[in-house]
């Protein structure tokens, strides 16, 4: 009975000096990250464009995204409509405002679930090795292979111009280039002393990646997905302006795009001031992936 207790008072311990030194961690994260300017701007800007996505209908009648006004097409932006009207009328700011709903679940859905899915391939191709590593990084090699906005292009076709099926088809498309970036990093991991010791207590092979081995990934997944967010939601853009992603009228910001680029020439801001929502958004995500990288290298500690 006194060996167990303390056996328990150990682990307890050892339980509070591992928390104590993540929360001071992050704490540390935090830190660089307020210290860094652009990436400090462009988390609020994130923040600030997730909750008016979220709150859209309490702040913009959803008339003046569906309704259509011949009396009010293509006006130039005023007061009244900041972006101005499209060809039937409809205010194309509160169409952008409506449409981050569908770019920005796009984005952060298929990086969800793309690095879910890359991940743990990753990490079981890198922890096993042998046949089981070798198919796994051929079949990645294949799909890699092909071009990622063409591959994306492929699935949709063939499944229908659906945001189901757009974020199906990137998540296809982005998953091997994560499979590749965790079993990179797992490799430098599995033979540490800390995996040697959770095989030696009797940990299962489960067990050791999800609780030793993913934990420890975290950091280059985090920067990338944050920067993938980018570039997945400049491919769904460009997919729908092509004509094979979201279709109009479902105002999704490519799609406003797309149905404005007939009138580039006589209405320059139909196409420009949308784009530009894309552009910033974009950098925003960059910026902030590249504070994080920064704040979680920890050779850049002050």
């Amino acid at each position: 009975m006194i060996l167990q207790a303390l056996k328990n008072n150990k682990n307890e311990n050892k339980k509070n000096i591992t928390d104590g030194r993540r929360k001071s961690m992050w704490k540390e994260i935090g830190k660089r990250m307020i210290k860094d300017k652009p990436s400090l701007i462009s988390f609020i800007f994130i923040v600030a464009l997730i909750l008016v996505s979220i709150f859209a209908n309490f702040l913009i009648d959803v008339d003046l995204v569906t309704a259509q006004n011949g009396a009010e097409r293509i006006q130039s932006p005023s007061f009244a409509h900041w972006f101005g009207t499209d060809l039937y009328g409809r205010d194309i700011f509160a169409r952008v405002v409506y449409g981050s709903r569908v770019s920005l679940s796009i984005g952060i859905i298929t990086v969800l679930i793309s690095t879910s899915i890359g991940g743990l391939l990753g990490a079981v191709a890198a922890y096993f090795g042998g046949l089981l590593d070798d198919i796994i990084m051929r079949v990645t090699d294949v799909v890699l292979a092909i071009p990622e906005q063409l591959l994306a292009m492929c699935v949709v076709a063939a499944m229908g111009a659906t945001p189901t099926s757009v974020i199906a088809a990137l998540s296809i498309a982005v998953i091997p280039t994560r499979t590749r970036l965790v079993r990179s990093t797992v490799l430098g991991i599995v033979d540490t002393e800390y995996v040697e010791a959770a095989r030696a207590s009797g940990m299962g092979n489960i067990g050791i990646i999800v609780k030793e081995i993913m934990p420890n990934t975290l950091g280059p997944i985090i920067v990338v997905s944050t920067q993938g967010i980018a570039s997945i939601m400049l491919t769904a853009s460009s997919l729908s302006y092509l004509g094979v992603g979201i279709q109009p009228p479902t105002p999704e910001w490519g799609a406003i795009i797309f149905e404005a680029r007939e009138f580039l020439r006589l209405a320059p801001y139909m196409c420009i001031l949308p784009g530009l929502v894309i552009v910033v958004t974009a950098l925003a995500f960059n910026l902030m992936g590249d504070g994080l990288r920064d704040a979680l290298d920890p050779r850049l500690k002050d």
